[in-house]
């Protein structure tokens, strides 16, 4: 156990891409559990689109996270001292302690994973928010009825991966639109997917059509941009587009919005965002379905695991914009 606590905390709010300048590393104290409290060793902080918004001071659906706090993630810990009849010495547990080597929280912050579901990871990809975000983006809010056509943006990342699978359990054709031939070919022979388009060399919007003649039914969208557009010019009627995330917009001052939004109008379809907190209270039953999902082998998760101190937490996040990872990025700190 370290003497010290290494805390990575915003020190400046980004304009574009989050360079060295928004990061200070501070050492601080280890803090001490309170009663009821238990201090928990972070052994995995998850790397998520999502926080390249909380660095930012415009309103959200979550508070900014504030200049010189440490910066805001989901993690995997480990509980090493107990104040608490809740949770034991040993006990692993996730929860948003940040990037930090050490933490203290109050149980009912925390959740407690099931060891016998899966492999600790998972509960930060597949049974956790990124698995989350999936199942009730493309259930609650993208419908899908067997044999819809479901598109999906940013495919080969941590919540495309299991969008596209999700749709094929429930017996929808499914096309993935990600970059490169490398991650196409992912898609197509480990995901799952009926069809991958490349981005990078194809034009997306003709691609869809060839795959999709009718139109598509779902679009969940992790991108935005001219691939959002793409899917636009190729709605079904009443097709229902799921806005999850845009990470081609996350890094610049200019947010390019759909010129084509009329395409709403004409096929009566129907654009809405999603937040995956809206739909805590029913966690539990998602992560039941999803684990035993993943026992029969009609769901995988790729993790991409960095194993590092926390002081890579920066140059690792950034991977997430530049294409790098495949699959849920996360930053392993210490041994699980």
């Amino acid at each position: 156990m370290s003497s010290t606590n290494t805390q990575i905390k915003l020190a400046a709010r980004p304009t574009g891409m989050p360079g060295p300048e928004c990061w200070k590393t501070e050492e601080a104290e280890i803090p001490s559990p309170g009663e009821g409290e238990v201090l928990l060793q972070i052994l995995q902080i998850s790397l998520d689109p999502a926080m390249r918004g909380w660095m930012n001071e415009a309103r959200s659906y979550v508070p900014p996270v504030r200049i010189n706090q440490v910066m805001r993630a989901l993690t995997l810990s480990r509980v090493v001292q107990s104040n608490s009849s809740d949770l034991k010495e040993g006990d692993l547990v996730t929860g948003t302690q940040g990037v930090q080597q050490y933490a203290v929280a109050k149980p009912e912050d925390l959740t407690k994973i099931d060891a016998n579901l899966a492999e600790p990871s998972r509960f930060l990809s597949v049974l956790g928010m990124t698995g989350m975000t999936a199942y009730f983006g493309l259930f609650d809010v993208g419908q899908p009825k067997p044999d819809d056509i479901v598109v999906v943006s940013g495919a080969a990342g941590a919540v495309g991966q299991i969008v596209g699978q999700l749709a094929k359990i429930h017996g929808c054709k499914t096309i993935g639109i990600a970059g490169g031939q490398e991650k196409c070919k992912f898609l197509t022979d480990e995901i799952g997917y009926d069809h991958a388009i490349d981005y990078k060399s194809q034009n997306v919007a003709k691609e869809i059509k060839r795959h999709a003649k009718k139109g598509l039914d779902v679009y969940f969208d992790n991108v935005g941009g001219e691939i959002l557009e793409a899917a636009l010019f190729n709605l079904n009627r009443g097709a229902r587009i799921v806005i999850c995330g845009a990470i081609s917009q996350y890094n610049t001052t200019d947010v390019q919005g759909p010129r084509n939004y009329l395409s709403l109008l004409v096929n009566r379809a129907r654009m809405e965002g999603m937040v995956v907190f809206d739909y805590a209270d029913r966690f539990g039953m998602a992560v039941e379905k999803m684990a035993g999902w993943l026992k029969e082998g009609k769901l995988k998760s790729k993790e991409d695991i960095v194993k590092g101190e926390v002081t890579d937490f920066p140059d690792t996040f950034l991977k997430l914009f530049s294409g790098e990872n495949q699959g849920k990025l996360i930053l392993q700190i210490a041994d699980l």
